[in-house]
């Protein structure tokens, strides 16, 4: 890992070069409750993009992994999170990058986005579909999930596998919960057709999770929606699908 100072937090990073030399960057940014190596290095994203020639960027976002942890909501806002990828390719001297996000990695990418499009060569948003303009994100009950005694307390299926994926990576849960609570940020339809970004929608069709792939996909204007066949929120990450999706999608974009 190494480690970079955004803003006075200390963000954890990954930069991996392509198999054969230099590649195009890719920034990857996982979603809540996870890690850069949950989401990508164990799923075998990274080793894929390195395979088809990319350098790939991942960090812990605040909060999570090796990355500083933070107990105030107002720190957890998308767009200062956003922020943290956008001083990380400052800290590494690239100028533009595709950005891939999964779930809460992805409304971080949205508000990326908005907030410095010129610093991103196209848009990739997993696991978050309608629900970026019609959801503030995960219920907030997962924040008292975080806090809850244990597991055991829990009966709501999904606080008990947020609370059990969290437990599972020896997460900070008052983090978590704080997160929960601060990165709540819907974009209007508005902010969203205004994106003239190169962008892929990718969710599961049994994701009940993200809200419609295809709904969002059809208020950005360069926008194409990926159906990831029979995968839930969870699965539909590493899925083969979604892989060859990814691919394709970079391989064609300007």
């Amino acid at each position: 890992m190494r480690y970079f100072n955004s803003d006075g937090v200390s963000i954890a990073y990954i930069d991996v070069p392509p198999h054969e030399g230099e590649g195009e960057p890719i920034l990857l940014i996982h979603g809540f409750a996870s890690t850069h190596a949950v989401n990508w290095v164990n799923t075998l994203w990274v080793k894929t993009l390195t395979r088809a020639g990319y350098r790939v960027i991942a960090f812990d976002n605040r909060g999570h992994g090796e990355s500083e942890k933070l107990y105030d909501p107002a720190a957890y806002d998308s767009y200062r999170m956003a922020e943290d990828g956008r001083r990380l390719l400052d800290h590494l001297g690239i100028e533009r990058a595709d950005v891939m996000g999964y779930s809460m990695g992805a409304r971080i990418t949205a508000h990326m986005a908005i907030a410095t499009p010129d610093r991103m060569r196209s848009m990739l948003l997993g696991g978050l579909g309608i629900h970026l303009v019609e959801g503030v994100g995960l219920p907030l009950g997962i924040a008292d999930a975080m806090e809850a005694p244990s597991l055991d307390d829990l009966t709501d299926p999904m606080q008990r596998m947020f609370r059990a994926f969290a437990d599972q990576n020896k997460s900070d849960r008052k983090a978590l919960a704080a997160c929960i609570r601060g990165s709540r940020q819907v974009l209007t339809k508005a902010e969203v057709a205004s994106i003239r970004l190169p962008t892929l929608v990718s969710v599961g069709t049994a994701d009940d999770v993200s809200g419609s792939g295809p709904e969002l996909a059809a208020l950005i204007p360069n926008a194409t929606a990926l159906d990831i066949p029979g995968r839930d929120h969870n699965l539909a990450v590493g899925d083969k699908v979604h892989k060859q999706g990814v691919l394709d999608f970079l391989a064609r974009r300007p």
